[in-house]
């Protein structure tokens, strides 16, 4: 018999709505959840959120201003912009840069030159978002390579300005250049605080006015909002504000006088620098052999930089301020006047000249051999007698000379608007205990004297210090601080900024000394060393030539010039002023290695002189054609 089993429906239900409940329970939890989610996200992160939408949909674009102009006085443009496409690769969108490079030259141009240069620039700007592996593309080009960009993910087209430097190597150590910006300059901004100012700037200037005036040149980065799609590819701009182009800067100097400055050197390595003694305004400044600028603009590759930094000529040297000259006989007018502001020496008082000079067991020798008689001042000048010089040094001291010879701006840093000046050696006792360590040898001993006065020993000077000091004898004792730059134009603003003549030194000199010490140099250019250069000139001048060793030559030693290698000989320095009774243009000339100073430095003064008071001038070279301008344009 089999038993039937009846079910429980009662309890069955009970379970059954128990776990309805249950599961209720936990529906509405979770929705409750989710609610709670929804109103965090919509109601309290709704500003996070949307800022992060708008961020996947707009794009922030940099415009990186124009950059000034940088003109010589009369508005020769010295330095402009032009736009032109540029290839460039983004690196840390590209796992294989070498593949992507091959692969890009198949559609553009790219030769083993771009390979390098973009290695370089890869080295020295990691940080860089794109860097560019052609420049100046041509129109085809750029057709190409927008019908093929979708095989290259990581590399696009850009506009992008380029400096342009028409005179080339002319003045190329006064306009200077400009490069990419690399991690040590990117810190300095930063700290700074003008990181975002140089957002989308790729190039800072490095040297020269374009260095010394980065800020002024640079101007005000722009910023463009952009819609892009899922692809980063812009759509529509939605807001724009412009970038502000930046300032002009225009300089006291002259480029066609540079240019004849420049040919009078020929192939010589040397330096020259003329001055409005005035103003202290900049009218030439020569470093020879120069550079050119211009291999810098698109980044520089490194066959080219290995031969001008390897070059045993120095091109990227700027003598003008960091070379370091003994200045030979040229420092015998300072001298001569020191003598007598302090009465050590009358003009009409002489000396009797053999050719040389003992003391101390040493014969220091005239370069005339068998001397020149009897010499009193204005003949000591006018033909560069030694001997002269060693009994006045010998007479005056070290101390007093260092102390009349300071005030010209031997051996201290002029303050001229460019980095890097060097210090130059104005010798004293004090100095020499600075330099040396030993005990022996921070002794000053009277020998040491006799070589200072006539403008060797430790007298080491810049060109610029020369011709800076020339310009305080043709200003009668007053010094201006020399300066490249004469005025700033803001052109937003229609404002100009004048850089003012700044007094450097005023220093109290008789008027009777000072113009005797005038007419002697005077005497140098009519009748004296520099007579033959400056051979029927149609204006007066003053100038003194010099002579200055390379290297020591042994006591009983005759100097051949023939007999020593060409950079072992002596360097031909020329210092003048002119016109005579109104000096309008200061200057010094060093030529290395050039000899004697009236056959290589002064007829280089001569023709400087000549175009500047008389308008004379050859042929000289015509600047580059202008490339097209973006100096009023946008680039983008």
């Amino acid at each position: 018999m089999r038993l039937t089993e009846f079910k429980n429906h009662e309890r069955e239900l009970y379970n059954f709505q128990l776990r309805i409940g249950a599961a209720g329970v936990a529906v509405l939890i979770a929705f409750s959840v989710l609610l709670s989610r929804f109103l965090y996200l919509q109601v309290v992160q709704r500003d996070y959120y949307h800022t992060k939408a708008e961020d996947n949909r707009i794009s922030i674009v940099p415009i990186a201003p124009n950059r000034g102009l940088i003109l010589d006085r009369n508005g020769v443009v010295l330095a402009r912009n032009y736009s032109a496409y540029t290839l460039e690769i983004m690196p840390a969108k590209v796992a294989d840069l070498d593949s992507m490079i091959t692969s890009l030259s198949e559609v553009v141009d790219i030769t083993p030159r771009d390979r390098s240069r973009f290695k370089k620039l890869l080295t020295e700007t990691r940080n860089a978002e794109s860097l560019p592996i052609r420049t100046r593309l041509t129109d085809v080009e750029v057709a190409k390579f927008a019908a093929n960009r979708y095989r290259f993910p990581g590399a696009e087209i850009k506009a992008r300005l380029f400096r342009q430097y028409p005179f080339e190597a002319v003045a190329s150590h006064v306009i200077g250049y400009i490069g990419r910006i690399n991690d040590k300059e990117q810190e300095k901004l930063i700290d700074e605080g003008l990181e975002a100012n140089y957002r989308g700037t790729d190039f800072i200037g490095k040297s020269g006015v374009e260095g010394s005036y980065q800020n002024d040149l640079h101007g005000t980065t722009g910023i463009e909002q952009v819609e892009i799609d899922a692809g980063g590819r812009g759509i529509r701009t939605l807001s724009r504000t412009p970038a502000m182009a930046g300032n002009d800067i225009t300089l006291a100097l002259d480029i066609k006088l540079q240019q004849i400055a420049e040919t009078a050197f020929g192939e010589r390595r040397g330096a020259l620098v003329a001055i409005e003694p005035a103003t202290g305004g900049v009218l030439a400044f020569v470093s020879k052999p120069g550079f050119d600028p211009n291999l810098f603009v698109e980044g520089i590759d490194p066959q080219s930089w290995s031969e001008l930094n390897n070059s045993p000529d120095r091109p990227l040297t700027n003598r003008a301020i960091n070379g370091l000259y003994p200045p030979g006989s040229t420092l015998k007018p300072y001298l001569a006047l020191a003598a007598l502001e302090s009465g050590k020496r009358k003009p009409t008082q002489t000396i009797f000249d053999p050719g040389f000079f003992d003391f101390g067991g040493r014969r220091f020798r005239d370069d005339k051999v068998g001397g020149h008689g009897t010499v009193d001042m204005y003949r000591s000048i006018v033909e560069s007698c030694d001997t002269y010089y060693y009994l006045l040094s010998n007479d005056m001291g070290i101390d007093a000379i260092a102390r009349h010879l300071g005030p010209y701006g031997f051996g201290s840093i002029t303050g001229i608007d460019l980095f890097g000046e060097s210090l130059g050696v104005l010798p004293s006792p004090e100095w020499k205990k600075r330099r040396f360590r030993k005990p022996e040898q921070q002794k000053w001993y009277a020998g040491e004297t006799i070589s200072v006065g006539i403008g060797q020993g430790y007298n080491s000077y810049t060109p610029l210090q020369l011709a800076h000091a020339m310009a305080g004898i043709a200003n009668n004792g007053t010094l201006f601080k020399p300066h490249l730059v004469s005025h700033v134009d803001n052109q937003r603003t229609n404002t100009r900024r004048t850089i003012e003549p700044e007094l450097a030194h005023r220093i109290a000199l008789r008027p009777e000394n000072i113009e005797f010490i005038k007419r002697a140099m005077a005497g140098v250019n009519t009748a004296g060393t520099g007579a033959r250069a400056f051979a029927g000139a149609q204006y007066t001048s003053g100038g003194k030539t010099g002579t200055a060793q390379v290297i020591a030559i042994k006591a009983n030693e005759k100097y051949n010039e023939k007999n020593v290698a060409e950079r072992h000989r002596d360097h031909s320095l020329f210092i003048a002023f002119a016109p005579l009774e109104t000096p309008k243009i200061a200057l010094a000339v060093i030529v290395e290695n050039g000899g004697f100073g009236a056959r290589a430095a002064a007829p280089i003064a001569r023709a400087v002189l000549d175009y500047y008071l008389l308008g004379k001038a050859p042929d000289l070279p015509k600047p580059a054609p202008e490339i097209e301008s973006a100096k009023d344009g946008d680039t983008d």
